[in-house]
């Protein structure tokens, strides 16, 4: 007996580390929540039975990201806390003294430290003691200040976190695609590309202070003293006198704003449950330390996950982004007071793992952390799992991929022009920020894939032509589809720099459309990017003429890698053709400067390099334009007039206007000349 606990205990040990190694460094989920916690629980009480406790087990270690760099001691351990999903517990362990309650934010924690006013290093907190100094990256994540108003001593913890907005932004835009923001989060802090970081976002919420020089006993008035200094601190709620009513009432209504979508106050940043802490400091500091938790330091609080069995119908792959994913299709059941039909399976590796079959096989199922309807195990297996050869929606023949550092297996479809690929980017296509199509959400564009209505942006504009057949579908009557069509025609009228958003070029964000468009028309952006005759084309294959995607590089804040990125989706024949497509269903707006005068009426000019006189070139480049001229990028014979406050320059441009024999003017000459 004490030999088979000796090996489950080594079996748990070995999973549960495999699960948080992938947890912690971007690999993806691995486990739920609801499995590692009963199989923590689990290992915890095989040990209790044995006296013994494994070296590497998880029940003596903190868990440790994996992130490469200069290694770092904590001035002050970094322990983890200890956890409960009982409100009574949490009452016991407040002890009638005043707490706080706050998130519990699902992200990186970066332990922070300032000196003389100055930021003086940032490091992950690795296995609690030890993490990696990343203070380079520190200017890319929004929340760390360079600097703060004292000049004290001040270590403060924090969480690194990116919101499932910028989440789905990021995987709309970008050729990677991960699981969930915290992966993402995780793996941006492996970068060295201090922009590449700075594009993903990530937010920095400091979740206590650990050391000032000052006596500040309050918890809450510690955090109040960041953010008198600036800092964007967790939120939290204050309760006097902790009650098991007043506990469940407050834990309640944080529990809404993570489930109910529809509220103005819902939690834009993953959490994985809330944290109680002690008001008084110094009492919390008088735990004393059970493996890796300080027993006072503060207790988390994990939802209790309500699991229902049920019985799987059938598996659906559903093709979205780069992946075929299973979904399984069950009896309708009611979890968290809400009817449940559908739980992704993620991948192939996960289906194997819990032992999926075919219809008629019995499943557990849980809403994880409120909110995502989860299979969490097979309780009677029937038939086995079939796996497509085709893809569902085009018919091309599908592969599985294994991922090299993680192992997981996933299927693909290997039609790179596969409709269903594109789901993501119709959804931003129609969505606000795109050409804005009201009512057409990504679950309704989905179907319309699946029907073979729509495989590029413009059969969306042909819509219509389905009315008949579109009525026939569950929640499309004469009213739903009237306003659908309606909506659809609204959106023909488009603003340039709307429409460039919508197409999901990759790295080609709002900030970056807007760039592009304040330089050139939406027409001169898609003609400099491709060749225009048939010689032209040839020299795709030339260096040369390769070199010619950064040429819109010298537009502040678009730098070569997004040149390219634009360049190059606009030379892709396909993505043209979609393109030339659209743009026959569509009406082009493009704000323009308001033409005030006539100075430099019928002048191009071309700014390059520093400008002082006016705050930025954009600001030179709208008074231009408010004259009547225009402003490009490159030096052409078009070109009047070539503005460099450095006019002996060897720069290319300048070079270039000197062959051509064009004017080269400072920014006092192009005053003095054309601003009286």
């Amino acid at each position: 007996m004490a030999e088979n606990k000796r090996k489950r205990m080594e079996e748990l040990v070995l999973c549960l580390n495999n699960a948080s190694d992938a947890y912690y460094n971007g690999k993806g989920e691995i486990m739920t929540d609801f499995e590692w916690d009963a199989a923590f629980d689990e290992l915890k009480k095989i040990e209790k039975e044995l006296g013994i406790i494994l070296p590497s087990s998880p029940t003596n270690n903190v868990s440790a990201d994996n992130i490469t760099g200069k290694k770092e001691e904590h001035e002050y351990p970094a322990l983890s806390l200890a956890k409960t999903k009982s409100e009574e517990v949490l009452v016991k362990w407040a002890a009638n003294r005043p707490i706080w309650l706050s998130w519990k934010l699902d992200g990186l924690t970066l332990v922070v430290t300032y000196d003389e006013g100055k930021l003086t290093k940032v490091v992950t907190r690795g296995n609690g003691h030890i993490g990696t100094n990343i203070t380079h990256l520190a200017s890319a994540i929004k929340g760390i200040l360079p600097t703060i108003n004292t000049k004290e001593h001040l270590v403060i913890r924090g969480e690194a976190v990116i919101s499932y907005a910028d989440f789905e932004i990021f995987n709309m835009e970008s050729e990677e695609e991960y699981a969930n923001p915290r992966n993402l989060a995780s793996g941006s802090l492996t970068l060295k590309d201090i922009n590449e970081v700075k594009s993903r976002h990530l937010q920095w919420k400091p979740f206590t202070l650990v050391h000032c020089d000052r006596t500040i006993i309050s918890w809450g008035e510690r955090m109040s003293f960041l953010d008198s200094l600036g800092f964007n601190t967790v939120e939290r709620e204050f309760i006097a006198i902790p009650s098991i009513k007043n506990i469940e009432d407050v834990i309640a209504a944080w529990t809404q704003r993570v489930t109910d979508s529809a509220r103005k106050d819902k939690q834009p940043y993953p959490v994985d449950g809330l944290v109680i802490t002690y008001d008084d400091t110094d009492y919390a500091a008088t735990g004393s330390v059970t493996g890796h938790h300080a027993t006072r330091a503060g207790l988390a609080f994990k939802w209790q996950d309500e699991s229902m069995e049920t019985e799987l119908k059938f598996i659906e792959w559903s093709c979205a982004t780069s992946t075929i994913s299973p979904v399984a299709v069950f009896a309708p059941v009611e979890i968290e007071g809400t009817i449940v039909k559908r739980a992704s399976l993620c991948n192939i590796s996960e289906c194997e793992r819990l032992g999926i079959g075919d219809a008629g096989t019995k499943i557990m199922v849980i809403k994880a952390n409120k909110i995502i309807p989860k299979v969490i195990c097979v309780s009677k297996r029937i038939g086995s799992f079939l796996i497509p050869s085709v893809c569902p929606v085009c018919q091309y023949p599908t592969e599985i991929v294994e991922n090299e550092k993680s192992g997981t297996r996933t299927l693909h479809c290997t039609n790179h022009y596969c409709p269903a690929k594109q789901l993501k980017k119709l959804a931003r296509f129609v969505s606000k920020e795109g050409v804005n199509i009201d009512g057409l959400s990504e679950q309704t564009m989905q179907k319309f894939i699946n029907l073979g209505w729509v495989k590029e942006y413009s059969d969306i504009f042909q819509l219509k032509k389905k009315e008949k057949e579109l009525k026939q579908i569950e929640g499309f009557g004469t009213k739903s589809c009237e306003n659908l069509f309606s909506a659809i025609e609204k959106s023909r009228i488009v603003e340039a720099k709307q429409l460039l958003y919508a197409l999901s070029i990759p790295l080609i964000g709002k900030d970056v459309c807007n760039r592009l468009l304040s330089t050139y028309s939406l027409e001169e952006l898609i003609s400099m990017s491709r060749p225009t005759t048939i010689a032209s084309q040839q020299l795709l294959f030339n260096e040369a003429y390769a070199d010619t995607e950064t040429i819109f590089s010298t537009i502040a804040g678009i730098g070569p890698e997004k040149s390219t990125s634009f360049v190059r989706w606009m030379r892709d024949e396909n993505n043209y053709t979609q393109l030339q497509h659209l743009l026959q269903e569509l009406t082009i707006k493009q704000t323009t400067t308001e033409i005030k005068g006539k100075s430099c009426k019928g002048l191009t000019f071309v700014i390059t390099g520093d400008v002082y006189h006016y705050k930025n070139r954009n600001e030179l480049k709208a008074y231009i334009e408010s004259e009547g001229g225009k402003v490009t990028g490159s030096v052409s014979k078009n070109t009047n007039y070539l503005i460099n406050n450095d006019t002996e320059s060897i720069s290319n441009k300048n070079k270039k206007a000197k062959e051509l024999n064009i004017p080269i003017i400072s920014e006092d000459d192009f005053i003095s000349l054309f601003n009286k």
